[in-house]
This record gives structure tokens, sequence and C-alpha cells, in this order.
């Protein structure tokens, strides 16, 4: 058995505030309606989204409502891409230039900005799948801060566009999907602002089993961190006569090890124990916490893109999972942009007449456990 211990410790250094947010304070008629861009990167699908909030962060009212590059509402579950669009790289048409590593590249939706403890997720069973903070048994949820590591360890997010179907049964893990898009750890150096759309490197997987479901974790980093380049090594050759010789590269889920030495590790001990101060038991893992490598992922990520798709053509039974798109347009779920801006303004009317914002004193406490 595993010995807990609570102590109260000095309050962590708040981070400074993010950009274009205003001063906890400010009032509702601050926050409601504020359009904020996402942070402007050097990459093409980061700047083709913007973000607009509604209520207060830390209240159950608080919404992120995403938009694209013309300003009408749009699903970051369904609505974004998987993979980057680009009609053409390097002048070549993309079906030309793609090559593995391109294939290895896919948008990321940030829920979760590293450091922090808010439980931020998409949220599927709303129409346009707005960001929101989960909520169990009427109480906000945040993770705990188990010492050396201060809530989440990476920017904690997910792919669009993919779906853990909760009745299919994965033959490498004999448990059924959990119901959500699948979730993503972006290692790279920068903290992310929630609701940016990130475009990441898959490197390896990881296979929790959260009350005896699949709950993939993929690690990736983002292709516009300074540390990518170490993640991006390796190409192809081809034998004497032309003929095709297997890609030769370094497998990109060893290189964490190498350049960024205990993080997988760390990752491991974080997923394992985040719910015992909650006083639930050790997460379990599939394959006994060993980290797949980059090409496993690729095969999960495909077929969770499947999932998805059946789902959003009602070849799939989704239960309460919310499919309104406006860019799906041969889904049966599709909706106009002014159906979709008449969701946002009637989620807003019940938003902005109760949004009481009250942050949870736990974030700021040290949970010790002794092994």
């Amino acid at each position: 058995m595993r010995a807990l211990s609570l102590l109260r410790l000095l309050r962590p250094a708040p981070g400074p505030p993010r950009p274009g947010l205003p001063l906890r304070g400010a009032g509702v008629a601050a926050w409601a309606g504020r359009s904020r861009p996402s942070p402007p990167p050097p990459h093409r699908a980061m700047s083709q989204y913007s973000t607009e909030e509604r209520g207060q962060p830390c209240s159950a009212q608080y919404r992120l409502y995403f938009k694209n590059v013309d300003g009408h509402y749009i699903s970051p579950f369904h609505d974004i891409p998987l993979k980057p669009e680009s009609k053409e790289e390097n002048g070549i048409p993309t079906k030309k230039a793609r090559t593995s590593e391109h294939e290895a590249v896919f948008n990321m939706v940030v829920e979760v900005p590293r450091w922090t403890n808010a439980k931020m997720e998409i949220a599927t069973k709303e129409p346009l799948n707005p960001i929101k903070q989960d909520i169990k048994k009427g109480k906000l949820r945040y993770v705990a801060n188990i010492f050396p590591h201060k809530g989440y360890i990476w920017n904690y997010g997910a792919l669009p566009q993919t779906w853990e179907d909760p009745l299919h049964k994965d033959s490498t893990t004999n448990c059924c999907g959990d119901n959500d898009p699948i979730d993503v750890c972006e290692i790279g150096s920068k903290v992310r602002a929630r609701g940016e759309i990130i475009q990441v490197k898959i490197l390896g997987i990881l296979g929790l089993i959260d009350e005896n479901e699949t709950d993939w974790k993929l690690i990736a980093i983002s292709v516009d961190d300074p540390e990518a380049s170490k993640f991006h090594r390796g190409g192809s050759s081809l034998a004497a006569g032309g003929s095709n010789q297997k890609e030769l590269c370094v497998e990109d889920i060893s290189d964490v090890r190498k350049h960024k030495p205990a993080y997988l590790e760390a990752t491991l001990d974080w997923f394992r124990l985040y719910k015992v101060p909650q006083g639930k038991p050790e997460n379990k893992f599939a394959f006994n916490g060993e980290f797949k490598d980059k090409d496993f992922a690729l095969e999960v990520i495909e077929s969770t893109h499947k999932y998805w798709k059946a789902l959003l053509h009602k070849k799939s039974d989704g239960g309460d999972i919310n499919c309104v798109n406006v860019q799906v347009y041969d889904s049966p779920f599709c909706c106009s942009k002014e159906e979709a801006r008449c969701i946002v303004q009637s989620a807003s009317t019940a938003i902005n007449e109760d949004s009481n914002s009250k942050e949870d004193e736990d974030i700021h406490r040290w949970y010790f456990v002794t092994k």
C-alpha cells in the first residue's frame, strides 16, 4: 500500500497572465463575447483559427468557442482537419510531395497549457463542442500537484477528427475506447495557450487503461518548437539499381529519452498516480507501461480517424456525442453558418445569467506519495 500524505506548502509563484485576456476581477462584461485570436505563429494551420471566450474561467459556465479564418463558428472536434491543409509543398502537389515525415504531422487542439491544473476538455456532448472545464459530482475538476510535478507537465490536448469508439474492443489492449478524441501530450519547450491549434509531429504513444477503457496518450512535439529539429532526423535512401530500401531513421520515442531524459518516466508516473489524491487506486497501462513507437501511434490515429468518420455519417452509435458541424458537408449533422451562430448566441445567454468564478484552493496544495 502506498502512504499518501497531504502537506500545505508555500503557494507556487503564479505565472504571468495569459496575453490578450483581462485580469481577474475585471467582471463578466469583460469576458462575455471577447474574441481572442490564437498567437500568430509562422505555420499556416495555426493562423486559420481564432477563439472566443464566453463566461469566466474557473466557472461551470465558461466556454471557449472556435472560429475559422472567415470568422464563422466551427467545431474543434469535427471541423478542424486531422492533418494540416496544404495545396502544395515546395511547389509540388501535396500527394506527390508527401513523405513519411509529413504523414506524422497532425493538427492538435490545445486544451490545457503546461503547469496549469484546471481539467479543460472539448465538450463532446455540446453543440459545436467548445472547450469547458470538466465537472464531477457538481465540482469543477483540477488535477492535483503530486510532488515534484505542478499541474499538467506537458501541453495537453487532442487530435481533431478522431474518436475512441466505446463499442470497439481494441485487439492490443482488450479494452474498448473511452468515447473521446485521442489525447496528446506535447513535450516542446513552449507553454501554449488554451485553444491554440498547433501542428505536431508524432513521436510515440502510451496505452493508459482508465477504468477498464483504452485511453491512448500520444507523445508529440510542435513542429515550430526550437527543439523539434532533434526529432526530425533520418530520411529515405535508394539502393543501387533504383529499388526502394526501408527508410533509415532513428526511432523517435527513443530520441525523447536521449534529448529529454526522465520525461517519459515522469509521464508514466503522472498518469499512474494522478487519481491517487482522490482516494482512487493507481492507473494501469497496456504493454506494462511500455511506450510504443511512431509507427504504432500512426496506426492508432488512423483507426480512430476511421471511427470518427463512421460517427459523423451515422454508421456508428455515438450515444450522446454531439456531431453538429459546419464544414463536413457530406455529414447529415452539418449545419449552416447562421445555425452555428444561433447555437453560440443561445448558449451565451444562459452563460451570462450565472457566471460566478472561483478558483479551487486545492491547486495550491502539494501531495506526496511515498513508494
